[in-house]
């Protein structure tokens, strides 16, 4: 059964770090790019980071470069996200999809199977 699991949101003050990770288990995870994406309370879903399926590319979005990094451990089947100097506005679910184009790009519609959230709050 494929399967993708987030975990490490939390609360945090503004300022901290976090680090989010996904497990992917019952699918040819070599071949899959892995994105983040979050959507906070009334808005829309946006991309926040992605990484490719071979050569480790990366994108950000410009909200986050600089603070944020993903990277991905293929022999455990994880994807990290390192989120440091928080801020509130960083509040949102956040969310790991997998893609089998295996390429950097953040369509959302592209990414074939998805995980179920973790809420990141960061808050004084």
């Amino acid at each position: 059964q494929l399967q993708l699991v987030e975990s490490g949101g939390g609360l945090v003050q503004p300022g901290g770090s976090l680090r989010l990770s996904c497990v992917a288990s019952g699918f040819t995870w070599d071949y899959y790019a892995i994105g983040w994406f979050r959507q906070a309370p009334g808005k829309e879903r946006e991309g926040v980071s992605c990484i490719s399926s071979s050569e480790g590319r990366t994108l950000y979005a410009d909200s986050v470069k600089g603070r944020f990094t993903i990277s991905r451990d293929n022999a455990n089947n994880t994807v990290y996200l390192q989120m440091n100097s928080l801020k509130p506005e960083d509040t949102a679910v956040y969310y790991c999809a997998a893609q089998s184009l295996g390429i950097v790009i953040m369509t959302d519609v592209l990414y074939d199977y998805w995980g179920q959230g973790t809420q990141v709050t960061v808050s004084s």
